[in-house]
């Protein structure tokens, strides 16, 4: 039983990954023609009699998770993760459970070692969380940017791991996108994901204050440039 529900699995990413290579329109020939050997070899498999069923099954399969390992390299318009392909790539790069921060790391790195002074290692501690917040920022305005797709996305994720296909990369980021717009959406809050929003509402509000305390030095420094202006007089070119 168990057997056969896990190739129902592989079975119904095998039909999703036809539909989207089964471009009638298309002029793309590897495309159409991956299309219709999945699609032979499902058929095969489906229609197999006892004593065929096995290996039918077991070749089906194997094609099927072989396709789905090279899904980054099938043709544009049929890529499982097209349209979420460019998102994917920056989230990953922003990911804010990484370790390494994103500005000036190893100059960070060298001052906090080297600095004695407590008020600068304060502020250095504080350029750290900073970087944090800023990718938790760029990562929110992306995962907005991807809401249209991230549905269509989550399916190819759900069939890959129910196929017990492996995980090139592409399905952590997805999770991490969805997980960001479960923060982020009307719905009814779950209490493990209360502390993470309670962490990340305090880290906010510190990028809030320390933005406000630098606009207001900028807005302090153009009051002191007009008034210097202000101040001087205004002489005729060719006076003495």
């Amino acid at each position: 039983m168990a057997e056969s529900a896990q190739f129902d699995n592989v079975l119904s990413l095998g039909k999703l990954l036809v539909e989207e290579l089964g471009l009638d329109k298309s002029v793309d020939t590897l495309g159409r023609w991956m299309a219709h050997y999945i699609a032979e070899l499902i058929r095969s498999a489906e229609s197999a009699s006892e004593e065929d069923r096995y290996e039918k099954r077991s070749q089906c399969a194997s094609a099927i998770i072989e396709l789905w390992a090279h899904h980054t390299v099938m043709p544009k318009e049929s890529r499982p993760f097209r349209d979420f392909e460019p998102i994917l790539r920056a989230l990953d790069s922003l990911d804010p459970d990484k370790v390494a921060s994103r500005y000036y790391e190893s100059i960070r790195e060298k001052a906090a070692k080297d600095e004695k002074n407590t008020e600068s290692a304060a502020w250095l501690e504080t350029a750290d969380g900073v970087d944090y917040t800023a990718r938790l920022l760029i990562r929110f305005c992306l995962a907005c940017a991807a809401r249209d797709v991230v549905d269509k996305s989550k399916e190819w994720v759900v069939l890959a791991e129910a196929a017990g296909a492996a995980d090139d990369g592409y399905r952590k980021i997805v999770r991490i996108v969805s997980h960001e717009a479960e923060l982020t959406d009307d719905e009814a809050t779950p209490d493990e994901d209360r502390k993470e929003i309670e962490n990340r509402i305090k880290r906010l509000d510190s990028f809030s204050n320390l933005a406000k305390l630098l606009s207001g030095r900028l807005k302090a420094k153009l009051c002191v440039i007009d008034n210097e202006s202000e101040g001087t007089e205004t002489r005729h070119p060719i006076a003495p």
